[in-house]
């Protein structure tokens, strides 16, 4: 199919969204009714969601927020709260869905209507450029000789645990700690998040931090109420849309390989 027929078919498909708002779900209805979109997010994980140092919030699920509530025609509010409340206001109606860096779970999906993969995240290394230049998969990291440094009682270190066997585990208390070691040189690696290990290999760039790619996969995704198909079918066209377009991948080139946002984080 040419470029201008995807175009067209995909205009047309939103065009038929919004035409039959008239008999929409309940969440649509609402939506359309207080002409605003509330969205949850914990905003604590740049460059997915972030506070920056003037106090407005920042990253890709922002941007995204945005661009749905344009295509909305409704203006957006932003709900800032713990991620353990953010499934409990969705399912009381106090949000009308999640964007928080929120992994697709089959745990979650029982409770959830998830819209997605918009952003594929997952467990990635962070270290020097001199060790990042020798890892060519996991069996370079996966020895007793290679120390990587991983947060306690996280999926982190389930992970590490799994498809690390062999490598030395540095367990500590928070992924902040992690860091620590790695910068002052008592661990060859930490692994984390990629959205966190990302993050700090541009904060750190003049330390020659380097992020490699998620050796796991973590679908993201959109979080919404169970019972209205046609929200769903508008966020699934308006996600194929932007990826159409090329403007998703140009949002998550911008917040995870381009570092001039780094001086937003406090």
């Amino acid at each position: 199919m040419k470029k201008s027929q995807f175009k067209i078919m995909m205009v047309l498909l939103l065009l038929l969204c919004f035409v039959s708002f008239a008999s929409a779900g309940p969440t649509i209805d609402n939506i359309l009714k207080k002409k605003e979109l509330v969205v949850g997010t914990t905003a604590n994980l740049p460059p997915m969601a972030f506070k920056a140092k003037d106090g407005k919030l920042k990253g890709l699920d922002i941007d995204l927020s945005r661009l749905i509530a344009s295509s909305m025609h409704v203006k957006l509010r932003l709900v800032e709260m713990p991620f353990d409340k953010l499934i409990p206001a969705l399912e009381s109606g106090k949000i009308d869905m999640i964007l928080s860096c929120m992994t697709i779970t089959p745990e979650r999906n029982l409770r959830v209507v998830y819209v997605g993969p918009y952003f594929m995240s997952g467990q990635s290394i962070l270290t020097t450029k001199d060790i990042a230049d020798n890892i060519h998969g996991l069996a370079d990291i996966n020895k007793p000789d290679f120390t990587v440094a991983v947060p306690k009682g996280t999926t982190t270190e389930r992970i590490a645990k799994m498809i690390l066997p062999k490598a030395t585990l540095v367990v500590v208390e928070s992924t902040g700690e992690t860091l620590d070691l790695l910068r002052e040189k008592k661990v060859m690696a930490l692994m984390a998040d990629y959205p966190f290990t990302s993050v700090e290999s541009m904060r750190h760039r003049n330390k020659d931090f380097v992020a490699n790619p998620p050796f796991s996969i973590e679908p993201v995704g959109i979080a919404i109420r169970q019972g209205d198909p046609l929200l769903t079918n508008f966020l699934q066209n308006t996600l194929l849309l932007l990826k159409g377009e090329g403007l998703l991948d140009k949002m998550t080139e911008r917040w995870f390989n381009d570092p001039a946002w780094i001086d937003d984080l406090p």
